[in-house]
């Protein structure tokens, strides 16, 4: 009994610490640092919010995966770290 609440504990302790590494996809004020270590789906959910903050409706799949590869590419380039994802060109 007492090995497996240890064991409960260390796996909780890990889960926290893993969820406190990862970004914060908080659409267009996501930052260029966040959005690239980010996976291909935490980068389309950010897109995907920044857009409906954008226009107040959900984007189109092509839509979300268009602007998504113009911030990735926006962030390579003259992008900053600290630069927020809604201040790349997109449409």
């Amino acid at each position: 009994m007492k090995r497996s609440a240890s064991v409960l504990l260390a796996g909780m302790a890990v889960g926290a610490v893993l969820v406190g590494c990862s970004p914060s996809v908080t659409g267009g004020d996501t930052k260029c640092e966040d959005f690239i270590g980010a996976d291909e789906k935490t980068q389309n959910e950010a897109v995907s919010k920044m857009l409906k903050d954008e226009k107040g409706a959900d984007a189109a799949q092509l839509e979300i995966t268009g602007t998504r590869l113009a911030v990735q590419t926006w962030c390579q380039t003259v992008g900053t770290p600290d630069a927020k994802i809604k201040e790349a060109p997109h449409l």
